[in-house]
């Protein structure tokens, strides 16, 4: 299964974002990742949308129903472009005298934004493509991971 990352400028308006989640639901395609915000235009909105397809022709076919919805300007596949990723990640992590040294270890590797510290857990902020959110994921597992909230994968091409 390969990964594709979807651009759609959309109109901001209402429903739009629905639409598009139903139209993948009805034909049984998973988002691995959706993230939407307004762009520079206030009236536009850029969906990042991560999906995995079998094949060209699934893919394809995901690129003609975006394209058929009246509120998609326009769709890019920029999967085999030269792009830039990141993901922001908010973790809440145990930080009790056993696992500061391991955390602090942890951000001098990664370089996080660590805080809201109490006694016994830490809220860290990490932005960084998806292989390094996931590694960090990894590495913070073993200390101990409270609650994990990250937005979907954003994306602009270079």
């Amino acid at each position: 299964m390969s990964m594709h990352v979807l651009q759609a400028l959309v109109e901001n308006k209402f429903g739009v974002l629905a639409r598009v989640s139903s139209l993948f639901s009805a034909r049984g395609y998973n988002i691995k990742s959706l993230a939407v915000g307004e762009t520079h235009d206030p009236s536009v909105s850029c969906m990042t949308i991560v999906v995995n397809a079998e094949d060209e022709g699934i893919l394809e076919q995901i690129n003609k129903q975006l394209n058929k919805l009246i509120d998609v300007i326009t769709v890019k596949d920029i999967t085999k472009t030269d792009y830039i990723d990141r993901e922001l990640l908010l973790v809440r992590v145990r930080y009790d005298e056993r696992n500061k040294a391991r955390v602090d270890a942890l951000h001098d590797q990664y370089t996080f934004h660590l805080f809201d510290k109490k006694d016994d857990y830490a809220v860290l902020e990490f932005t960084g493509d998806s292989m390094l959110v996931e590694s960090l994921l990894s590495d913070l597992a073993t200390i101990g991971v409270i609650e994990l909230v990250r937005t979907g994968k954003i994306a602009i091409s270079k």
